[in-house]
């Protein structure tokens, strides 16, 4: 009988992290079951005949039918909602660690492993996310949506790697082609610019929603401009418009398919609202005197203080200038590198009363 608490499944996409997390974890013992998930593009050829070479269990799940009717309709529906999603955030609970962790129950598994850069840290009962090692390829601000269930049952190899040196250990495991490989698209369903895929995948777009205007915050006509969806809070490069100086995308009407435009201060905001938050412990979220929140990948976390508003969504108020909040990115709580929690941007309509009602309390 197989010994269950030795078998780990991993995600295997045939790229440089997935293959050095089988072979780390095949180090340490473990037994290796790859899962290559199938949700959009070519067969997974790579990840066969890697999982042959290192002499591996191997399957295909072939999500390309739910993948799209849920992580792609939802990136689409976003942006036709002047929201600016992170398809990332959304597939991690929603497709990857669910369908992971539903082949791990199948194949008797009792760990899920992935090629993420994070690390995970158990304390007071609870399973932390923390920031992996290499700054420039952490991928903690992704994983915010994951229940203490499938976080208990998660290894995560390289989070104690740079991406360097995990090129270095294919290459000394004697993989030096896969080492030399290039970096895997951010989005993996999109090649290029996501307003042409927005193009492709509803061709109705430029009919349905059409040209609009670019205003100012007085709400005075600047100019036409090709769809509210084709644009993103903070956007100046692409506007295709000449206001004889700088211009930067404020805010986005769906409703009236208004892109309001102005200058990089009109951007920055001392609060912030956010919704359909996950927290690992409230009382330290509130109560944490080092909080810092990123609003974007890669971004730097900007010190900050948090309220629970009676209708549950939470207030944030930045203690450091916070510039381009867009609705539908997510906001990613930090106590140092440890993941507390995170929520989405919510929109920012109303806010000037919440703030006037709850400023002395933040």
């Amino acid at each position: 009988m197989k010994e269950r608490n030795k078998r780990v499944l991993v995600g295997m996409s045939g790229g440089i992290d997935s293959t050095a997390t089988c072979l780390m974890l095949q180090e340490q013992g473990y037994e290796i079951v790859g899962v290559t998930m199938r949700v959009w593009g070519d067969e997974p050829q790579d990840a066969r005949e890697l999982a042959a070479r290192m002499g591996i269990e191997h399957y295909v799940a072939d999500e390309r039918i739910p993948f799209k009717e849920t992580i792609v309709k939802n990136f689409i529906d976003e942006y036709k909602q002047g929201r600016t999603p992170n398809p990332c955030v959304m597939c991690n609970p929603l497709f990857k660690f669910r369908v992971l962790a539903e082949w791990a129950d199948k194949l008797d598994c009792a760990y899920i492993a992935t090629g993420h850069y994070s690390r995970l840290e158990e304390r007071s009962g609870h399973i932390y996310i923390v920031a992996g090692d290499d700054d420039k390829k952490d991928q903690s601000y992704f994983l915010w949506r994951l229940g203490q269930d499938i976080l208990k049952r998660c290894i995560f190899p390289l989070g104690d790697y740079t991406k360097i040196k995990v090129r270095e250990y294919l290459a000394e495991k004697g993989y030096e082609a896969k080492s030399k490989e290039g970096e895997s698209m951010e989005v993996c369903f999109i090649q290029g610019d996501y307003r042409d895929f927005l193009r492709e995948q509803c061709p109705e777009l430029d009919t349905e929603i059409g040209p609009g205007w670019f205003v100012n915050s007085e709400g005075v006509k600047l100019g036409q401009h090709k769809g509210a969806p084709y644009y993103t809070i903070g956007q100046r490069k692409g506007l295709e418009i000449a206001l004889g100086k700088p211009a930067y995308v404020l805010k986005i009407n769906p409703q009236k398919n208004t892109v309001m435009l102005g200058d990089a201060e009109q951007l920055q905001t001392e609060y912030m609202l956010a919704e359909q938050d996950r927290i690992v412990d409230e009382q330290e979220l509130f109560s944490c005197e080092n909080l810092a929140v990123r609003i974007r990948y890669r971004s730097r976390p900007i010190p900050c203080r948090v309220k629970r508003l009676e209708d549950g969504r939470l207030l944030v108020r930045f203690l450091e200038t916070a510039s381009a909040v867009a609705p539908g990115q997510s906001a990613v709580f930090y106590d140092g590198r440890r993941v507390l929690g995170g929520a989405f941007i919510a929109s920012q309509r109303g806010i000037g009363l919440v703030i006037i009602e709850n400023k002395d309390k933040l």
